[in-house]
């Protein structure tokens, strides 16, 4: 997988082992890591890969409000949330409302030459 040496592991295993069961992947940065040229091409692999797999892609940039959504792991720290895999437990997920409509919005925009469309998070 051309991705593994980049992706965290548990990232990389599921692209990997069962790109099928990904039904969205996020993609986070915000100013200060925008000119992380490693961060920039592991973003650019981690597109090829969900293009090459029909996996939907969404760019956020804030990453700070998406640590807060997303929640710290065990040890209280910050969770990376550079690179979020949401995964789709069974063919049934896809009638999720919400799943739905980011899956039209991200079809939307792909018919617009807008390959990753950008989402703005709400504020608290």
């Amino acid at each position: 997988c051309p991705i593994s040496a980049k992706c965290s592991s548990s990232c990389s295993f599921l692209f990997c082992s069962d790109p099928d069961s990904v039904a969205f992947c996020v993609l986070a940065t915000d100013e200060e890591y925008e000119c992380d040229i490693a961060l920039q091409i592991h973003f650019t692999l981690i597109q090829a890969f969900c293009f090459d797999n029909d996996i939907n892609i969404v760019r956020v940039n804030d990453t700070q409000r998406l640590a807060e959504l997303v929640g710290s792991d065990e040890a209280g720290e910050p969770k990376d949330t550079h690179c979020i895999l949401v995964t789709n437990p069974s063919a049934d997920a896809w009638k999720d409302p919400s799943l739905e409509k980011l899956s039209l919005f991200c079809e939307e925009s792909r018919n617009v030459y807008e390959w990753v469309p950008a989402i703005t998070l709400p504020e608290r």
